[in-house]
């Protein structure tokens, strides 16, 4: 069982790229299913769902020895 099935029993979470031509029609079929609830990512969300992906992948990478991995050190510093 994965984190989003344990928090949503009985749910399952998309997100979908949708050209901006079709975004609005999308939003109407989906609002239009009862058993559907959709609402839209704000730009900044958006930007913040793909940088986890990416450093979750990363993650990945670096727990099969593809990627070397930074010390915690060097990150604090960068801040």
């Amino acid at each position: 069982m994965d984190s989003v099935t344990k928090l949503y029993p009985g749910t399952m979470k998309v997100i979908l790229d949708i050209k901006d031509s079709k975004a609005a029609f999308v939003m109407e079929l989906l609002s239009s299913l009862s058993f559907v609830k959709a609402r839209p990512l704000s730009e900044e969300n958006a930007v913040l769902v793909e940088e986890i992906k990416e450093a979750v992948e990363d993650l990945k990478l670096v727990r099969q020895g593809k990627l070397k991995a930074r010390p915690a050190i060097d990150l604090i510093n960068e801040l």
